[in-house]
């Protein structure tokens, strides 16, 4: 397992001036020079050039409330909020008796008060810190159950930020009560408070602000898709191959209690719409038969989206599951609890994920749980579904193989897509595809679901979501247009598409429904990344023509006069001509 990163290596880090600019804000009501710190170097480690505004000493109410404060004038992307315990017992100490029962409400509407002039003046998100356990020792434990005590207050805070966090979508809580229940008795020193008003000690400042630039990645794209599993001795003890499955460990009796907790994991992992995929040196049959006739096994067949069993090197069979799924390798986590086989896929893959997982299986869990992997900026009512959409995939593909003329597959498909404008029921989902879209993305903009929210109320842009479906099945929501008015017509502001409906017809169906739209008069602009070669001609393709590009090679591009779309298989519905126009 790797070394932690200690605070002196944030803080070495954050001196570099390397990637992609960011700029982000600290405040807090306790000293937070060296949280600011940290979070400039976890955010270098994390490929950003970063600018970081730390407001100082208990300067919230200074920054927050004067409309030409420092912080605004920064104009952070994002912001972290810390407030520390200790603080906020003093506050608890001052209300009168008779409010302290209502001390956890204020505290939040307050905290919402802020919130609301911040989103009235950035475009941030902020990153708010819940409160870490504090007993101040006055009503015993009797103070679990006490209003009028502090602790109770804590605790209804707490779940009163949360309830705020889900309807806010500028707001994500982080969960520093957690980090410092993790370093339990060296997650503060009293004589720092005193002496400086440092509420936490340099190595939770460390794991809390690699947590938050983690979930700014996440935000930003870098999101894991797939976990790829190791069968025998991972998912199960003992060799299926040797023991059969009624000599595996699985269940509720010795190590395979420990199995059977990792298999339920990653249940609720395919659930959530991270995909499940088998990669194990096995005969298929006897790999397949745990999953269909064990009594013990969480995971079954129609949980997996791809099941590579043969006597292949995983690194090879992992690069087939990666050209099934397309999908980048640096969104997928292999598990398996061969060293060897660890290394070689490393060797060949260094993109992939691969945990270290340790010897004793009753560990494996935990360890994983540490390193908060599979974090997510949205959730839809699609990843549920992601599963039955890949093993849909896998169908078409078996299918293409049957015929001899490309186009007579297309056509065989019997292609339905239909074209809305950005509506509620799809805010989460566009943002998420957003941020899970990196090969096929013009501009790489990401949006959250409140940006989405904002620009389907906005005149000045038209919105189009598209949605795909075949005789296997729906593709769901498979590509987002923004579009944004100029005075010579309309901007494709940004554009991202899933992979797994390439070379369909899809962008020319796309392009086709553009035209209707604006007349034709559209403009456009691929600014490059080092995940979207992929998207670097779309518009040539599709009979743009590039007018300049710069030395960073970002391309602009004007669709001429009477250029039309190609013909495609694809019959859809028109989006409402009256919506954003």
């Amino acid at each position: 397992m790797s070394e932690p990163i200690t605070y002196k290596t944030l803080e070495r880090a954050a001196k570099q001036h390397t990637g992609t600019p960011i700029s982000v804000a600290v405040l807090g009501n306790a000293a937070t020079q060296r949280l600011s710190r940290a979070f400039a170097g976890a955010l270098s480690l994390s490929g950003f050039d970063v600018t970081c505004f730390d407001a100082g000493y208990d300067q919230i109410d200074a920054q927050i409330l004067d409309t030409d404060s420092e912080l605004y004038r920064a104009d952070p992307a994002y912001i972290l909020l810390f407030l520390c315990a200790e603080k906020l017992l003093d506050a608890f100490r001052t209300t009168p008796t008779a409010e302290r029962p209502l001390f956890a409400e204020h505290m939040a509407d307050r905290i919402r008060s802020y919130l609301a002039l911040i989103e009235s003046r950035l475009r941030a998100t902020v990153f708010l810190c819940d409160i870490p356990a504090h007993d101040d020792g006055v009503f015993g434990d009797y103070a679990y159950s006490q209003p009028m005590s502090f602790p109770y207050q804590m605790r209804k805070l707490n779940f009163l930020l949360s309830e705020t966090a889900a309807a806010d979508k500028h707001l994500r809580i982080v969960p520093l009560s957690l980090i410092m229940a993790q370093h339990g008795n060296t997650a503060r020193d009293e004589r720092m408070y005193l002496a400086a008003r440092m509420a936490i000690s340099d190595s939770v400042t460390a794991d809390l602000a690699l947590r938050v630039a983690r979930e700014i990645s996440i935000l930003r794209g870098a999101i894991k898709k797939a976990v790829i599993l190791d069968l025998d001795n991972t998912l199960w003890g003992g060799v299926i191959g040797d023991d059969g499955p009624d000599g595996i460990a699985l269940g509720e009796l010795g190590e395979g209690r420990a199995f059977t907790a990792m298999q339920s994991w990653l249940k609720e992992l395919r659930m959530r719409g991270i995909i499940l995929a088998v990669c194990s040196k096995n005969e298929e049959e006897a790999a397949r038969l745990p999953f269909t006739s064990h009594p013990d096994m969480i995971l079954r067949t129609d949980d997996i989206s791809v099941f590579c069993a043969n006597w292949n090197d995983k690194a090879s069979n992992i690069a087939a599951i990666q050209k099934t799924l397309n999908i980048g390798f640096d969104s997928m986590v292999f598990l398996d609890d061969n060293p060897f086989e660890r290394e070689q896929v490393k060797a060949v893959h260094p993109t992939v994920t691969v945990p270290e997982l340790p010897e004793d299986p009753a560990m494996r869990l935990p360890y994983l749980l540490s390193l908060n992997l599979f974090g997510t900026s949205s959730y839809s009512d699609d990843d549920a579904n992601r599963t039955a959409q890949y093993i849909a995939e896998a169908a078409r593909v078996k299918s293409a193989q049957s015929f001899a003329d490309y186009g007579e597959y297309l056509k065989s498909l019997q292609m339905q897509a239909e074209v809305t404008p950005f509506v509620p029921y799809w805010y989460e989902r566009i943002a998420e595809l957003s941020q899970r879209s990196n090969q096929f993305n013009l501009r790489t903009l990401r949006m959250t679901a409140a940006d989405v929210e904002h620009y389907a109320s906005n005149e000045d842009y038209i919105t189009l979501a598209f949605t795909l479906a075949d005789k296997f099945g729906s593709h769901g929501l498979i590509s987002v247009v923004l579009l944004k008015r100029i005075p010579e017509g309309w901007f494709i502001e940004n554009w991202f598409m899933s992979c797994r409906v390439l070379k369909r017809g899809m962008e020319d169906f796309i392009l086709g429904t553009l035209i209707e739209k604006t007349g034709g008069a559209l403009y456009g602009e691929y600014i490059p990344t080092k995940k979207n070669a992929l998207v670097a001609s779309l518009l040539d393709s599709l009979g743009f023509e590039m007018y300049e590009i710069d030395e960073t090679g970002k391309k602009q591009y004007v669709l001429p006069a009477g250029c039309a779309a190609k013909p495609t298989h694809i019959k859809g519905t028109a989006p409402d001509p009256g919506q954003n126009a």
